[in-house]
């Protein structure tokens, strides 16, 4: 890079600083509360607010409903090198409920008090959806390309799986992302302090979704009566045999790494047989951590009878599953094995686990955009104990990393804010996300 370049290129990332984070208080006043059905008010709103920013300087997206109110965003920024493949950034519109109640601030007042944004979204996902459009309004004003052609998906209903938006996406319009062959999104790039070390933990690795469905039928009689065919004891029992179950510790390569490289900045022996040594002086980050040397299987949901003097014919119950890259038959045997033969189940939503290599010139981009920012800094790879729209996008061939640049302050519990009460970004931090992404997309 030449100086006038450097020049320009920091001229311009102070611009999209300044610009970030008013994008990401927007966004969060827009309720795009997914419920998990078409109940809730839908991305659209955000979607046109998107659309307008991005047609502000002048890029033409394209605007796809899968149902009414259901709307995803697609554009395509030209690069340097149209002859090389593609890259894909794509973050979600929707969020999940906040009740009001429960939180400091109005969930969807987007608040800046003492340095940070306030609201529902704020780090699940729409800050790294306002760094994405401030980085690219500012590159398109000042005519810098990225390396290579960039495709820009701002899609709806990743919180309930992301059928109808990703999944509508790729299954109605795989054409929007041809010639893609990378992609970034969430969770990935934050900061995490392990010892007296900083790491950035890049996701390249996320754990697969089985949302079960359980039923027990029985016979139905009179809550008097000695009773032997009980669904509601039926199913009671194979849902407490699941809550209380003990995993084994699987580690993917993803885990391993992380778990290494965090064994090393606190100068304790890695232990592949208990990985809980090291997990345990995580601290906040210990808990997002904890749950990728396992499957994990979470009752979530029960709902059985209409009146307390009559037993009911079925009982049902909502399972929330995940299962770790390459464990996946393992873990619906245990899960059968566990329900018995009286229980039956059937999934709600089921999704592939994602898992990629820490390494190639996209990691390597990735690490030297932070590593610019934050040069005392080490970067990891680490798996994701959630899902992402990534699931969907890799099915079209397309290697997923999780990558939404955040540097945090000490002792933030990140991983708590995301699906919390009083979630919110530091405005410091959305200002290295943009530095970041900035000068990742001249390198990437």
């Amino acid at each position: 890079m030449t100086e006038n370049q450097a020049s320009a290129t920091s001229a311009a990332e102070a611009a999209a600083e300044d610009e970030v984070v008013g994008i990401c208080q927007d966004l969060i006043r827009i309720d795009t509360t997914n419920p998990g059905d078409h109940s809730g008010p839908g991305e659209r709103e955000a979607a046109e607010y998107v659309v307008d920013l991005l047609g502000d300087v002048g890029l033409g997206p394209v605007v796809l409903e899968s149902h009414p109110k259901r709307t995803s965003v697609v554009a395509r920024m030209a690069g340097e090198d149209p002859a090389r493949p593609a890259l894909l950034i794509h973050g979600h519109l929707d969020v999940v409920p906040a009740n009001a109640a429960d939180w400091q601030r109005y969930p969807f007042g987007g608040e800046l008090v003492d340095g940070f944004v306030w609201g529902r979204g704020a780090v699940d996902m729409k800050d790294m959806d306002a760094i994405v459009l401030a980085v690219t309004r500012q590159r398109l004003r000042e005519g810098r390309r990225p390396a290579r052609d960039v495709v820009l998906a701002f899609t709806a209903d990743e919180e309930a799986g992301g059928t109808w938006g990703a999944g509508f996406l790729t299954a109605e319009h795989p054409g929007l992302f041809e010639g893609v062959t990378e992609a970034i999104g969430e969770v990935g790039g934050f900061s995490v302090e392990v010892g007296d070390q900083r790491m950035y933990a890049v996701q390249t690795a996320e754990k697969g979704l089985a949302w079960l469905r359980l039923t027990a039928t029985g016979t139905a009689g009179h809550g008097s009566m000695i009773h032997g065919d009980n669904a509601v004891t039926a199913l009671a029992e194979a849902v407490a045999r699941i809550g209380r179950h003990e995993w084994p510790v699987r580690l993917p390569e993803s885990v391993r790494a992380f778990l290494q490289a965090a064994s090393a900045a606190l100068g304790v022996e890695f232990d592949p047989e208990d990985p809980e040594t090291v997990i345990g002086k995580l601290g906040v980050m210990g808990r997002m951590v904890g749950a990728t040397v396992k499957n994990t299987a979470n009752p979530t949901g029960l709902k059985a009878g209409y009146k307390v003097n009559v037993i009911p014919q079925s009982a049902a119950a909502e399972i929330d599953g995940r299962f770790l890259p390459g464990c996946e038959e393992e873990f619906l045997a245990e899960i059968d094995r566990l329900l018995g033969g009286a229980v039956k189940r059937e999934f709600i939503h089921h999704d592939i686990a994602v898992e990629t290599t820490a390494d190639g010139a996209l990691y390597e981009a990735m690490s030297a955009a932070l590593l610019a920012e934050d040069p005392q800094a080490t970067v990891v790879p680490y798996c994701m104990s959630g899902g992402t729209d990534a699931k969907w996008f890799s099915k079209l061939g397309i290697r997923c990393f999780g990558f939404s640049p955040l540097r945090l302050p000490p002792n933030v519990d990140f991983s708590g804010m995301f699906h919390g009460v009083d979630e919110r970004v530091p405005v410091d931090g959305l200002r290295f996300g943009v530095r970041v992404l900035d000068r990742f997309l001249d390198i990437c």
